[in-house]
C-alpha cells in the first residue's frame, strides 16, 4: 500500500512540475528569487493548477511518510520524472528513444535495487531538543550554498544549482512532515515543536526555489537537479535524525550504492529529453539558445 501511494504521489508531483515550469518559463528574468515571481504565478491558472496537483502529490506522500521510514518512501517519490516525461510525450506525440527507455529502466531499476539492497528499516522519533536535529541547520547551509554559487552563473548552470537547493529543501520538507505526523500519532501536540513552524517556511522557500529554476531553463535543465536533490537529502536526514538503518552487508552496500547511482544517472538521462523542453518552443530566444 506504501509503494501504491508513494506512486500516486509521484504521478501527481510530475505532473504538476509539467504545469508548473510551462508557465513560470514565461515570467520575466528579473523576478528571479524575488516573491513578486510568486505573486505573478498566483494569477495564472495553469500554474495554480500545476500547484494544486502538486499539494495533492505532497499529500500522498505524507500520508506515505507516516506509515514508512523516509529511506523507504523518498525513493519512490523520485520517480515524478517518469511522470512528466510520459505527460509530456501524451501531449507531443513524439516516441520514446532509445536513451528514454534506458533512462526510464535506470530510474526505475535504481530505486528497486535501493529498496532490495539497503532494506531501510526502523527508526525512532528524536525529541524537539535532541543534538541530531542539528542535521537540519546543516542542510540549510548546504542550500544557501547553492544559491550563492549560482547567483554569478550562466542561467543554465544558475537553474540546476537552484532547483538542487530546492531539491534539499524538499528533502527537508519531508523529513518535518514525517516528524509531525509521528509526534501527532504519539498523542503529542506538533503544535507545541518548532518543526511544524519550519515546515511551511522551509516548503515558501523550497517553492521560491524551484519557480526560480524553471523561470530561468526548460524543465530538462532544472528538474533533474531538484529529483535527484530531493531523495538524497530526505535519505540522509532519515539516517542521520530518526537513525533509520540499512543493511550494511557487503552486497547490500553495494547494491544500495549501485541503485542510488542508476537511480541519478537515469534521472539525468529523461531530464535531457527533448520532450521536456517542449514547453519552451514559443519563449523568445538569444542566439546562444538562452531566453531573452
Amino acid at each position: 500500500m506504501v509503494i501504491a501511494i508513494s506512486l500516486g504521489a509521484a504521478c501527481l508531483l510530475g505532473l504538476g512540475f509539467v504545469a508548473q515550469q510551462h508557465a513560470a518559463y514565461r515570467q520575466p528574468l528579473e523576478d528571479m528569487l524575488r516573491l513578486r515571481l510568486l505573486l505573478h504565478l498566483i494569477r495564472t491558472p495553469l500554474w495554480l493548477a500545476g500547484i494544486g496537483l502538486m499539494l495533492c502529490g505532497q499529500i500522498l506522500g505524507a500520508l506515505a511518510l507516516r506509515e514508512a521510514d523516509v529511506a523507504k518512501v523518498v525513493p519512490l517519490l523520485a520517480m515524478n520524472l517518469l511522470f512528466a516525461l510520459t505527460a509530456a510525450h501524451v501531449i507531443y506525440q513524439e516516441p520514446f528513444g532509445r536513451m528514454l527507455q534506458l533512462g526510464a529502466v535506470l530510474v526505475g531499476g535504481g530505486v528497486a535495487l535501493f529498496l532490495y539492497g539497503g532494506r531501510p528499516h526502523g527508526g525512532t522519533l528524536p525529541g524537539p531538543g535532541s543534538m541530531r536535529w542539528l542535521a537540519v541547520l546543516s542542510v540549510i547551509v548546504v542550500a544557501g550554498g547553492l544559491v550563492l554559487f549560482g547567483l554569478r552563473r550562466s542561467l543554465h548552470v544558475k537553474a540546476m544549482l537552484l532547483a538542487a537547493a530546492a531539491g534539499v529543501l524538499y528533502g527537508l520538507q519531508d523529513v518535518l512532515t514525517r516528524s509531525s505526523l509521528l509526534t501527532l500519532s504519539n498523542g503529542l501536540n506538533p503544535a507545541g515543536t518548532w518543526q511544524l513552524y519550519l515546515l511551511p517556511c522551509v516548503a515558501v522557500v523550497g517553492l521560491l526555489l524551484n519557480q526560480s529554476a524553471f523561470d530561468a531553463a526548460p524543465l530538462r535543465i532544472s528538474l533533474p537537479a531538484t529529483t535527484a536533490a530531493e531523495p538524497i537529502t530526505g535519505i540522509v536526514l532519515g539516517v542521520a535524525i530518526f537513525s533509520e538503518r540499512l543493511r550494511v552487508t557487503p552486497e547490500a552496500l553495494a547494491a544500495v550504492v549501485a541503485g542510488l547511482i542508476a537511480l541519478v544517472t537515469g534521472i539525468v538521462i529523461l531530464g535531457r529529453s527533448s520532450f521536456l523542453a517542449k514547453p519552451t518552443r514559443n519563449a523568445p530566444r538569444r542566439p546562444d539558445g538562452e531566453r531573452q
